[in-house]
Formats: structure tokens, C-alpha cells, sequence
């Protein structure tokens, strides 16, 4: 097929940085204001990749909340282009499929998955497509056609591609996750704006010990370090927050964290650990 004319969009998404770079520079190809009927959009800092990510559903929010606390992975592209639209034009007539199309032109328009994720195992770099769906729009068949674009496109480009549900995303791990997820940078916290990063490890192997004693609430817990420490109201939780985003404690993330029982902790981070035993 010869090479198609870009419309003027699409033009100026790629002349925007739209679909490119990796890690802090990845722009993705849509954006919130591109699809302002939706309405269960969001955007978040990431942590690991500390940039702005934008959601288009809850359930997409709720899986980037799962590959943000995954060691293995090392890099997030949300609404990943699939580029050039001539490839995925002529996989459609392959397959007898009608091309999405621009619902005023007509004319085809680029599809996209909706994350491109990069793993580190065994250390070596592997990319995975994941497109989010609820189970219940998979009935659809015109859903599951432009999944077949899709998947052929990554077979091609030899690309891990698959489909992830709501079934596949345990939802007290993802919220769990929300929970602590703007903590992971206490300086700009209210209550620790004048506290050093030396001080916040004195306070960390503080709770960590009175943690791993396993005889008292969280809740008991964060009032009794603000009552030693002399921090305003909310410091504590606050503190436990950055301890669990941090991964300086491992705690069972698939269980509904609840501030008003004890929380055993699986593991402690390596240099937390020694300085706990050390006292």
C-alpha cells in the first residue's frame, strides 16, 4: 500500500512528541482533552517514572497502580500508538476487518494500546502491549475485531500482547496502592517540610520496630510516634504511607488495608533492617 497523507491531527501529534520517547519523555498519543465526553478520566504522577500519566477508565488507573509497585517493571507508555497507520490498514483488509475510522471524515485513524510496558527479568529488557477491558464489553464484536488488528500488529512487531480485565486486577491491591501512593516523597507532606531526610530515618526505624512488635493498631501506633515526636495530627499515617510505597516494609497488599488492626510485615527493606537490629 502506498504511503497514505497524514490528516493535520496527526501531523501535529507527531510534530508535539505525541507517541515517542521513553521513561520522563513519553508523551502519550491521547490525551484527557483529546476525549473530553469521557468521564472517568485521570491523571497521576508517576513515581518510578516521575512524569504526568493520563487514564482514560478506572480500570485503566487501577492496573497502572499494579506496574508503578512491580519491581520488574522499569518503563510505562500509556495510549501507545500503533504507527504507521499504514501497517494497521492493511492488517484490517488482511483480515476482512473494517479500519476504526474519524466518525466526521470517515477516514481511517491511528489505533493505539492502551500500555506499552517494559520488564526487566532475568536482565534482560522485554516489552509487553496490554489493553484494558472490562469482561463484559469483550461480548462486543466489534470490540474484539479491532482487538485482532491489534494483535496482529504486536505479533508482527513481535511484541507479548494481551488482553487485561477487571478479573485479572485484584481491586484492594490497586486501592491499597492509591492509598499510599502520593506519599513516596515526604518533604512535600504537610508536617515535614522542615523534617531532613536524616530525621525521617530516625522516625522510620522508630515505627519499623514498633511495627514488627506486632501489639498495636496502626491506628494506636501513628498517634503514639506523634505524640513522641512531637508531629501535628496525620504525620503518623503519613509516615506508615511512605514506609509502604517506599518498600521499606512489605506488607499483604492483597488483603483491604485497615488502620484499626495490626499489620504483619513480610519483609524490611535491607538497610532499614540492619539499623532496626541494631538498637
Amino acid at each position: 500500500m502506498s504511503k497514505r497523507k497524514r490528516s493535520p491531527s496527526t501531523d501535529k501529534k507527531l510534530k508535539d512528541g505525541r507517541g515517542q520517547g521513553i521513561g520522563i519523555d513519553y508523551k502519550p498519543w491521547v490525551t484527557i482533552q483529546d476525549v473530553p465526553s469521557l468521564g472517568r478520566v485521570t491523571r497521576l504522577k508517576g513515581i518510578k517514572i516521575p512524569r504526568q500519566f493520563e487514564f482514560l477508565s478506572d480500570l485503566e488507573r487501577n492496573y497502572f497502580y499494579l506496574l508503578e509497585y512491580s519491581d520488574l517493571v522499569i518503563d510505562i507508555r500509556e495510549q501507545y500508538p500503533l504507527l504507521p497507520i499504514e501497517e494497521t490498514i492493511v492488517i484490517a483488509d488482511e483480515l476482512g476487518i473494517k479500519h476504526p475510522t474519524n466518525l466526521k471524515t470517515g477516514k481511517p485513524v491511528e489505533m493505539t494500546t492502551d500500555f506499552l510496558i517494559t520488564v526487566n527479568k532475568d536482565q534482560q529488557n522485554q516489552h509487553l502491549a496490554r489493553t484494558l477491558k472490562y469482561k463484559d464489553d469483550l461480548m462486543d464484536e466489534r470490540v474484539l475485531e479491532k482487538f485482532e488488528i491489534e494483535r496482529v500488529y504486536w505479533e508482527r512487531q513481535d511484541v507479548d500482547w494481551g488482553i487485561v480485565t477487571e478479573l485479572e486486577i485484584p481491586k484492594d491491591m490497586a486501592h491499597n496502592i492509591a492509598f499510599v501512593h502520593g506519599y513516596s516523597d515526604l518533604s512535600v507532606i504537610e508536617g515535614f517540610e522542615e523534617v531532613t531526610p536524616y530525621e525521617v530515618d530516625d522516625m522510620s526505624i522508630y515505627f519499623i520496630k514498633k511495627l514488627l512488635a506486632e501489639d498495636q493498631t496502626v491506628k494506636q501506633l501513628v498517634k503514639e510516634f506523634e505524640r513522641d515526636f512531637g508531629m501535628v495530627v496525620g504525620c503518623g499515617l503519613s509516615l506508615f504511607k511512605y514506609l509502604v510505597i517506599t518498600r521499606a516494609i512489605e506488607i499483604d497488599l492483597l488483603d483491604k488495608l485497615d488502620v484499626n488492626q495490626i499489620q504483619q510485615i513480610k519483609a524490611v527493606r535491607r538497610d532499614f533492617s540492619e539499623k532496626v537490629r541494631a538498637i
